[in-house]
């Protein structure tokens, strides 16, 4: 029997129920083959774990040899690449600051994007308060030994559980004892270097040292990056008890130019249109992990965690007086009414601070995190219960700051010497949540098995708003929700399981979209808060049934999912580039999954398909930066594929070779902006302007090998968008100011910045190679 388990503390007593029975029939010589079972957790506390085949929907496992021998360059490329349901919006141009999207929901470090997607490192959700997002820079890839990806709305995960949870549980010295390190380099200049050490001592003693650094000139201009942490860990195993104290460290510096024109994207696919645009992110976390066995059948999980991370941006941009003085050329008068001269409206350097103007945003985000959660797993008979509870508390400071600027010929935007940074808003808050669950699994009959859980989230958010006006009244909001989930499972026969689930979860607003939920005063993200009006919190349901499968060499997965989203918060642009958090009657996403995986002697074969049809699920309006955009039920949401099919194939060639390629296929997706196929807003006199600016489908294929010349080294490379495809992942509609990147002639009267699509460069030809030695 092989038996897979992702948590430390829970495997023994785990193999110990599952092979009891075994043991007890079988005598000392007789041999005994059983199928592989993966044992998961049914919630961020593993607890005893359960046998994945009856959990009521196909959860995705990848252990750290996956992600290790991937075809991405890091963790949030593998996910897109090799997990089922899962892709990348390459927003931002960083390769750690992208936006993964899992069935239509996200999870992304970019601050105003709708979050549905939990992110748990070791039981500890990693979801900023701030905005609930991810910071995928601060995930100590090196220390990863396990991914679990959990799908649907799970009341069991918590808040934010929307569309699906990401668990990542750690290396140690008791599951990974020895040390690797690793170095790599790119033709882009791209440099990276992983160390990962464990040991582990006779008197139960244990420990693990994971590190990574990164360092990257950049694909696209502008866009140098470097980032290091560090995830130290120290446990013991002593009798039924087992305990670690982990602490994490990191800091980066990413620039992320995000989306292009496409006059200018055609002129150069490594533009950026303005710049600087530079995130620094540090972080500090300690952990405290507990597993206590008062039997083979009931197991204590608990955790305690402190959290600090910091992070610092500065964004350059072009300002609203630029579009004043656009207007003002045009109709030959100043703000103040005075005639302009012709010349007024050319272009110098000496007119440059007065005529381009342009803004330095920077903010500042402090956040300071603390809490602890208890599970209890029993098995009674053939009956198993959970019960769980969990307490979470975050301070945030939030502070905005904007400094008068000019554009470049560059358009690099340089700020005034004469002009200082003013604070344009800012804000102090708290969160305070709570839950507790309960679930039971218990077989029906012969081969069936139901799952039944139910969890109670209160929440509850306290803000503090500063403005142009000062500090506004402290304004709190409160919270509650009780959830539950249904699910089958049935055993047709040895080589298929029809299972079936629903289930319901929420997210509640956080400080940041509390803070900007005011139409009448709008602001900038990531900048700019005002007084709030209250929002209402998303509650997500999910149906899933499918069915999944293993017979011989092969094992497949089927699955058909909905998820409904009632009042779903969007952020909603207005023209003047500032905009409010709002509710959104309600969403749909819908579609199928399919997973096949097979084996022919040294060769494996991968294939998923996964249909997604994402839609506005009632009438209504959004802003969008550029327009005011006219939803209908069934308008497409932008920026996520309809058709994405990956094609994953590994050879092993011998004991010292193996190659591998993989094809990823993705359809077109609609831009933001154009959902009603409109590029302008509709105007009484002139019929609107019409056009198809869906970004197209595009597929990308890339090679790997790894060859190991002796049992300790290994040598890799790997050859990504193997065609130097042309392709981007992402497109939103916005006035272009800078037609094919240039700034107003001398002499030269502009005209109203036309609306363009804008979008998301796929990174070009990259060829990695490196070094790997095992100690």
């Amino acid at each position: 029997m092989q038996l897979t388990y992702r948590s430390s503390g829970a495997a023994f007593s785990a193999l110990a129920t599952i092979l009891s029975p075994c043991a007890a029939a079988a005598s000392d010589d007789a041999p005994v083959t059983l199928a592989k079972v993966d044992i998961v957790g049914i919630a961020p506390l593993y607890g005893l774990g359960i046998e994945r085949d009856l959990l009521p929907y196909p959860v995705q496992v990848a252990a750290d040899n996956a992600i290790r021998q991937s075809v991405g360059e890091n963790l949030s490329e593998f996910m897109a690449r090799k997990l089922t349901g899962v892709n990348v919006n390459e927003v931002s141009g960083s390769p750690f600051q992208n936006d993964i999207t899992f069935r239509g929901f996200r999870a992304s470090p970019v601050l105003g994007s709708s979050q549905g997607i939990s992110v748990y490192l070791d039981g500890v959700r990693v979801n900023e308060p701030f905005g609930d997002v991810i910071n995928w820079d601060m995930v100590p890839e090196a220390a990863i030994g396990s991914v679990v990806l959990v799908p649907g709305a799970n009341p069991l995960f918590g808040l934010n559980t929307l569309g699906g949870a990401l668990a990542f549980t750690t290396k140690s010295g008791l599951t990974h004892p020895g040390g690797e390190a690793e170095l790599s380099l790119t033709d882009e200049g791209r440099r990276r270097a992983d160390l990962a050490y464990g040991w582990r001592q006779g008197d139960g003693w244990h420990g693990f040292l994971g590190s990574t650094l990164f360092d990257d000139e950049g694909w696209r201009d502008h866009s140098a990056g470097h980032l290091a942490n560090v995830f130290i860990k120290l446990g013991r195993s002593q009798g039924a008890t087992d305990w670690s104290a982990s602490l994490l460290g990191g800091r980066s510096r990413l620039l992320g130019n995000g989306l292009l024109p496409e006059l200018l994207y055609r002129d150069d696919r490594r533009a950026v249109y303005t710049h600087p645009d530079t995130t620094r992110n540090r972080l500090v976390q300690g952990t405290v992990n507990l597993a206590h066995r008062f039997s083979s059948l009931t197991e204590l999980s608990a955790v305690a965690y402190a959290r600090n991370s910091r992070r610092d941006t500065v964004n350059g941009d072009a300002s609203e007086d630029y579009d004043d003085y656009v207007d003002d050329c045009e109709d030959g008068f100043d703000a103040a009414g005075a005639p302009l001269e012709p010349d007024e409206c050319g272009f110098t350097r000496a007119q440059g601070a007065a005529l381009h103007s342009g803004v330095l945003n920077t903010t500042s985000t402090r956040q300071d995190s603390q809490g602890a959660s208890i599970a209890i797993t029993a098995r009674r008979g053939v009956v198993r219960f959970d019960a769980g509870a969990s307490l979470d508390h975050s301070d945030v400071d939030y502070a905005q700051y904007e400094q008068a600027a000019f554009v470049t010929p560059g358009r690099e935007v340089l700020g005034d010497a004469n002009e200082a940074s003013e604070l344009s808003s800012g804000v102090t808050g708290k969160s305070r949540t709570a839950g507790v669950y309960a679930a039971v699994n218990v077989p029906l009959a012969a081969g069936t098995q139901l799952s039944a859980s139910l969890r109670f989230n209160r929440a509850r958010v306290t803000n503090t708003l500063t403005d142009e006006n000062g500090p506004q009244p402290t304004e709190s909001f409160t919270y509650s929700r009780l959830n539950p989930a249904l699910g089958l499972t049935h055993r047709l026969h040895p080589q298929a399981t029809l299972f079936a689930n629903i289930g319901q979860s929420n997210r509640v607003p956080t400080v940041i979209e509390l803070g900007c939920a005011d139409p009448e005063h709008p602001c900038r993200l990531p900048v700019g808060l005002q007084a709030d009006p209250y929002l209402k919190q998303i509650v997500a349901r999910t149906l899933e049934a499918g069915i999944r499968g293993a017979a011989d060499a092969t094992s497949y997965t089927v699955s058909l999912h909905r998820t409904v989203s009632d009042d779903d918060i969007l952020f909603f642009s207005s023209p003047s580039r500032q905009g409010y958090f709002a509710n959104f009657d309600r969403t749909r996403r819908q579609g199928v999954d399919a997973m096949v995986d097979r084996q022919f002697g040294p060769l494996t074969l991968q294939l998923s398909y996964s249909y997604l049809q994402a839609e506005y699920d009632a009438d209504g309006e959004l802003f969008t930066g550029a327009r005011h955009v006219a939803v209908r039920r069934g308008t497409p949401i932008a920026g996520l594929p309809r058709h994405t099919a990956k094609l994953a194939l590994a050879w092993t060639v011998n004991p010292q070779l193996d190659l591998g390629a993989y094809l990823h296929l993705v359809s077109s997706l609609i831009t933001q902006g154009n959902e009603d196929g409109l590029t302008e807003d509709p105007d009484d006199d002139d019929e609107p302007a019409r056009a198809n600016w869906r970004i197209p489908g595009h597929g990308v294929l890339t090679l790997r090998a790894s060859y190991r010349p002796a049992p300790r080294w290994e040598l890799f490379a790997r050859v990504s968008n193997v065609f130097d495809r042309r392709y981007e992942t992402f497109g939103a509609v916005a006035p272009d100011l800078f037609p094919h990147g240039q700034l107003i002639k001398p002499h030269e009267t502009p005209g109203d910045a036309e609306n363009a699509r804008f979008v998301a460069p796929g990174a070009p030809r990259t060829l990695v190679a490196g070094l790997r030695y095992r100690f």
